[in-house]
Parts: structure tokens; C-alpha cells; sequence
């Protein structure tokens, strides 16, 4: 378990672009606090939102590929200082210690995709704006009572909730995820998948 801070500094001080909104989705409703998509959107990117640490090589290579997406400006050795930021644990953002090489090498694969595809991302039904001044607990009222209206629950749905739940430091269980999206724990089991179950375990030990 990792108990440093994210230092996020080190990206601003970069003028790293890690958050974006959607680009030509639309909301379905928007107010001063959030935008809802009844259907979600892909296209909104907001890295390092949750308190989460990044836990695997597959999730810090795809927070690296929307780093590189999201400022195209970047030559390949400033790209390479960010990642070696990001990979860094004492930094923050990861819970585990990346190999150099391995890291070295992901950066590679990672400069080699065609920026003009956009990364694979989760889909999202509720972006709060920054500035909306709710609380977490707040925000996960209004997440359980928007999805659960919408009666049309997805995997990623489970996703958020979970991330939070954990940014509540509370544990995540499955009568929980039910609880706050409104819907049955069968409904809860037959859409959590095997790679939702690692990840719960995962954000359970950063408690």
C-alpha cells in the first residue's frame, strides 16, 4: 500500500493536460452542478480525479496513452519526463514500483499509436463540474438517484461507484454498489465482471 500524496504539482508546473470535457457529446441535462448523459459518453477524460492510485501496468500504460492524447504538443523526451513522473510511487500516482525499462518501453508502444484514435475510456453518465461545490457524499446521492431513474445500469456505472465509495473511504461491497445506484445486489453481480472484482480488492487494500 502506498501512503504518499499525489503530487499533481508536478504536471501543472508542466502544464500537463490531464482533463478534458466532451468534445461533441451532448448532455441530456446540465445545471450549474453537473452534466448527465442519459445514454454516457466516452469522450470525457479526467485523470486523477479520485484519491485511487493508479494499481496496475495496464492501467498506468492507458493514464500514460491519455497524457500523450491529450497534449500533442509533447516531443517524445518531454513525454518520457512525465511518464517517468507519473511511474515514480514516491510521487503519488501508483501503488507500485515500475521498472525504468518496462516503463521505457511502454512509452515507446505508447508514441507509436495514431493520435488522431482516441484511447479506449469508460463510459460516463455524470461529470460534476469542478466548481459545483458539492461534497463527495452529496455527489454519490446524485449519482444513485440519476442512475437508478434511468433504470439502464452498465458496468461502468458499477466502476464509479465503486471509485466513489473509496474516495468516501469507505469499503466497497457489493450491497453497497446496490445501495447507491438503486438496484438489486443480483443486478449488482450479473454486470461486475472479473476484472471489477480484481479492482474492488484492489481499491479495498488502499483503505
Amino acid at each position: 500500500m502506498s501512503h504518499y500524496e499525489r503530487n499533481l504539482e508536478l504536471l501543472n508546473r508542466k502544464r500537463v493536460i490531464y482533463r478534458r470535457p466532451p468534445t461533441t457529446d451532448k448532455p441530456d441535462v446540465e445545471n450549474k452542478e453537473y452534466m448527465f448523459f442519459e445514454d454516457g459518453t466516452y469522450q470525457h477524460y479526467d485523470l486523477f480525479r479520485s484519491t485511487a492510485k493508479i494499481t496496475t501496468y495496464k492501467s498506468l500504460k492507458w493514464h500514460i496513452l491519455v497524457i500523450w492524447y491529450l497534449n500533442p504538443q509533447l516531443d517524445p523526451d518531454e513525454f518520457l519526463d512525465i511518464a517517468l513522473d507519473i511511474a515514480a510511487k514516491t510521487n503519488g500516482f501508483v501503488s507500485f514500483n515500475m521498472p525504468v525499462d518496462l516503463l521505457r518501453k511502454v512509452v515507446y508502444e505508447v508514441c507509436m499509436l495514431d493520435l488522431d484514435v482516441p484511447p479506449k475510456n469508460k463510459l460516463r453518465k455524470i461529470i460534476f463540474k469542478l466548481h459545483s461545490g458539492l461534497s463527495k457524499e452529496e455527489k454519490l446521492r446524485i449519482v444513485g438517484t440519476l442512475i437508478g431513474r434511468s433504470n439502464k445500469v452498465h458496468a461502468d456505472d458499477i466502476y464509479q461507484c465503486m471509485i466513489d465509495i473509496h474516495d468516501l473511504a469507505k469499503k466497497i461491497t457489493i450491497k453497497g454498489i446496490a445501495s447507491v445506484l438503486g438496484v438489486s445486489t443480483r443486478t449488482v453481480h450479473r454486470y461486475i465482471c472479473s476484472e471489477l472484482k480484481r479492482e474492488k480488492e484492489l481499491l479495498n487494500k488502499q483503505l
